[in-house]
């Protein structure tokens, strides 16, 4: 089911196409990756998302119905890249404030926040000001105030910025967490390899338009170069083939590229002939930062099947 719907988005600023013709189909208790480099858009699909900026065009369906910003925004938890926090007032006081604004009582509010910053590490600080927060103990506390509601969609904009890479496992389990329960999420960053970690489905975004959309699976298979990486147990290895040339070897490891109308089974059997002992054998898939700069670098939309 769909928790999300973008549907032929446009936004302009004084005549500059912000966002133009966006289509996301979000599903529920997802990861979805929203990605793009400095300035592509990626901000401001998130502030129309959660009702901060209009669309000047199009439609967004929330839960199955046309969004509302008045009323779905309770069931949205949004962090910003740039820390959204009070900085005079004390850490525990300001997330009790937060978490009422979302609706909840006081006491549910107090009951969450306890729950939360036990889980993170975060009781000693209740007295402490904002301002006397270091960048990943602001990183933390927003965190927190995202989640405490229990939002049926969460937006996380560059969430690991600042954090130290305890924190930073520590929060991503809890994305896990959070996404296993239900909740959805729209995970954005430039961060390629926190993205293949995380997310099941993406959507790269640049100048405004939608360049790539699918699952990280189906993506990477995509742009696949049929290069596969093959170790044996012998340096006496006739490398000569017709299908395959070799790109690189490094001790007794080789990595190959199979010539166009060949298959992988005659790597195989070419090593196999020679009666040579295999250790391993396995494609090699581009990364997700391979693919972003290739797409982004032709600027071009990519076909994929229906099916994705």
């Amino acid at each position: 089911m769909s928790v999300l719907q973008l549907r032929n988005i446009h936004k302009n600023f004084s005549g500059y196409k912000a966002v133009s013709g966006i289509n996301l189909n979000i599903q529920e208790g997802s990861i979805f990756g929203l990605l793009g480099p400095n300035g592509a858009g990626k901000t401001t699909i998130l502030r129309i998302i959660t009702g901060i900026f209009m669309a000047d065009d199009g439609d967004i369906f929330f839960d199955g119905h046309s969004f509302d910003p008045v009323t779905d925004s309770a069931m949205i938890g949004y962090m910003p890249e740039e820390r959204g926090l009070y900085k005079k007032m004390k850490v525990g006081e300001q997330a009790l404030y937060l978490g009422q604004l979302k609706g909840l009582s006081y006491h549910e509010a107090a009951e969450r926040v306890k729950y939360w910053f036990e889980k993170l590490g975060m009781n000693g600080w209740w007295n402490k000001k904002v301002e006397d927060l270091s960048k990943g103990m602001g990183q933390k506390l927003q965190f927190v105030v995202t989640v405490l509601h229990n939002p049926k969609l969460i937006i996380l904009d560059e969430p690991f910025s600042g954090l130290d890479p305890v924190n930073a496992d520590l929060i991503k389990e809890e994305i896990f967490n959070l996404a296993k329960n239900g909740s959805t999420i729209i995970f954005s960053t430039h961060r390629m390899e926190q993205v293949e970690e995380i997310c099941d489905h993406i959507a790269l975004i640049n100048k405004g338009k939608k360049l790539l959309d699918g699952t990280v699976k189906d993506v990477k298979q995509q742009f696949k170069e049929h290069i596969f990486q093959i170790t044996v147990d012998t340096a006496d290895v006739l490398l000569s083939s017709e299908a395959f040339d070799i790109i690189s070897k490094e001790d007794h490891t080789y990595r190959v590229k199979i010539r166009e109308g060949h298959e992988q089974n005659e790597v195989l059997m070419h090593f196999i002939n020679q009666q040579v002992p295999i250790l391993s054998f396995h494609e090699i898939l581009p990364t997700l930062n391979e693919i972003f700069i290739r797409i982004v670098s032709g600027d071009k939309p990519v076909a994929f099947p229906d099916s994705i």
